[in-house]
């Protein structure tokens, strides 16, 4: 039975609006027929050994729309189903072993059991958190293994797209979340909802201190339907975001930033007081979702695009994207790097949108070397 703290729902003070507001569909991945964290105390940092790329290592198959990702400190990975609501322990080299089943998700469209995240804390509080879609709406849950989940967060607007869905703590040791717009675009650029938005919250749920208008969760806001995060040595956060028709993007997140949307899809929005992406591809060649930093490269996981889109992480942001594994392993929903600098990536060809291949679906490890 679900315990709820209602520590936020969807009201975020009005006073927000003191940020700098400037103006006032489709499926996130099929198109219709910066400045480092607040109050950031350490780096995110990452083993130098890099993933050796043409060395995958299949650590479980058969899965149903494997989402999230996160890892514990043993280095073994808990991973959630989308539409089965199961979080499967994963360790290379044994059979995956169902550990908790999210009550209360409700997999519909594009949501479900979503993003992972485990607890800075989690050698003494035991937490995993976990954002998924319920019946009325989107929220972030947090729990042990062996006991029942308690709400921190709630009120996100659902739909049957434009869910958002990825969650991380921060170098800050705060817990960010990427959120969609529900498939209402003006909800972006409302400060009073939490939808289109990064949040950034306690690990209690609670707005973190430090965030652009106090007793506020957002932490920048514009965006359509963000569902990557990653922060890079020097504590910068970067974030992956759907396109509609035209262009999907990565970020580089500023504190109080407004990315555009819906006024602005791509680049262009720099003279109107929006914040332009670092770098754009086609919908058709992307559709990104998970992305992660190891050492100065930064991955992108395309769903539409079937590929692994990487970039060097630079002074200014990010250096000429190239792509690897085009087609080899279909859609690629969620990437992270593990302790020991190994990069793991799941698959999404189950998801309905996919050709489902022998094995279907599966998580990659790629080794450091």
């Amino acid at each position: 039975m679900d315990t709820t703290r209602n520590r936020r729902r969807a009201a975020i003070p009005a006073v927000i609006l003191a940020v700098g507001l400037i103006g006032c569909g489709a499926p996130d991945d099929t198109p219709p027929p910066a400045e480092t964290p607040i109050a950031s105390t350490t780096a995110a940092g990452t083993p130098s050994a890099a993933p050796d790329l043409g060395a995958p290592e299949v650590v479980a198959q058969g899965l149903d729309v494997p989402w999230g990702l996160a890892f514990l400190p043993d280095g073994a990975a808990l991973v959630a189903e989308r539409d089965t609501s199961r979080i499967l322990r994963l360790t290379p080299g044994r059979e995956p072993e169902p550990v908790y089943e999210v009550p209360g998700v409700v997999a519909r469209g594009e949501g479900g059991l979503l993003g992972l995240a485990v607890s800075p804390g989690y050698a003494t509080d035991g937490y995993v958190y976990a954002y998924f879609t319920a019946a009325d709406d989107n929220r972030i849950v947090r729990f042990r293994l062996d006991s029942d989940p308690e709400v921190v967060f709630d009120g996100i607007a659902k739909a049957g797209n434009h869910n958002g869905g990825r969650i991380a703590f921060g170098p800050d040791g705060m817990l960010y979340a990427g959120t969609g717009d529900a498939a209402e675009p003006s909800l972006s650029q409302d400060l009073s909802s939490p939808n289109g938005k990064i949040l950034r919250l306690t690990p209690d749920g609670a707005p973190a201190p430090g965030n652009p208008v106090a007793d506020s969760p957002v932490y920048s806001y514009g965006h359509r339907n963000v569902q990557g995060l990653a922060w890079d040595a020097a504590g910068r956060l970067f974030a992956a975001e759907f396109g509609q028709n035209r262009l999907d993007e990565v970020n580089l997140v500023t504190p109080g930033g407004n990315y555009g949307w819906p006024e602005v899809e791509g680049t262009g929005g720099a003279d109107r007081g929006y914040v332009d992406p670092l770098v754009t591809w086609s919908t058709d060649e992307a559709s990104p979702s998970g992305i992660a930093i190891a050492g100065d490269t930064l991955y992108v996981a395309a769903l539409r695009g079937q590929r692994l889109w990487t970039a060097p992480v630079t002074d200014g942001g990010l250096g000429t994207p190239s792509a690897l594994f085009d087609g080899e392993y279909g859609r690629l929903r969620t990437v992270e790097v593990a302790s020991d600098g190994a990069l793991w990536v799941t698959t999404s060809n189950t998801d309905g949108r996919g050709r489902v291949r022998a094995g279907d679906d599966r998580v990659l490890r790629f080794p450091a070397r």
